[in-house]
């Protein structure tokens, strides 16, 4: 089950940058690992590798939204790289568009993709360097205590999951008790394949 997603609230990493792909996000030889956990530490680990670099600014230790540019996570289709940015802290990401097959696997980890306009995302560029930003996944908002106020569109089907903390296996619980129906009237009306004759050993 992931946890539920309503309202996100914290300092943001202004990072802005266009075309990021995932073998930025994540380098090719962290990908033999079979664990989510401790990704974190090697996501983006070229940008990390320079002095003075954004993402380890003490300024920004604890942000848990990222803000990105154009076509964020493009490029191959590892699921490490939603791994390693969850790893990292990451509940949300702003951009003007993602790859779609990122976008994907960021929804299945619990991570919500913003779209905005590149002007607002320009803007809270500039906001995230002195205060934090406030996400409403309920009424689909992006604020600022600037006074600044995006909306966002989501998928409604991504949106319910999110609220709910509903992954594909939480949706699957959450079937049981139509599951369960459903297996109850098959063994009722075809209780001859319960017989041992259908048993093979």
């Amino acid at each position: 089950m992931m946890k539920p997603i309503r309202e996100i609230e914290g300092r943001a990493i202004p990072l802005g940058l266009n075309n990021v792909d995932t073998d930025l996000i994540i380098p090719a030889h962290y990908l033999k690992t079979i664990t989510r956990k401790g990704l974190g530490r090697g996501a983006f680990e070229a940008i990390r590798a320079q002095a003075g670099n954004i993402l380890d600014d003490p300024e920004y230790s604890g942000a848990n939204i990222l803000i990105a540019g154009d076509n964020f996570g493009c490029g191959s289709s590892r699921e490490h790289a939603a791994w390693a940015l969850a790893d990292l802290g990451l509940d949300a990401i702003i951009a003007p568009s993602f790859s779609d097959i990122f976008s994907g696997n960021a929804f299945k980890n619990g991570i919500l993709t913003v779209v905005l306009p590149q002007a607002a995302v320009d803007r809270l560029l500039d906001v995230a360097k002195t205060d934090p930003i406030r996400i409403d996944l309920a009424y689909q908002t992006v604020t600022t205590p600037c006074r600044d106020h995006f909306a966002f569109e989501i998928d409604a089907f991504r949106k319910h999951c999110l609220l709910n903390g509903l992954d594909e296996v939480g949706m699957t619980i959450a079937q049981d008790p139509v599951i369960s129906a459903f297996e109850i009237a098959m063994d009722a009306e075809r209780a001859w394949l319960s017989l041992p004759a259908f048993h093979t050993t």
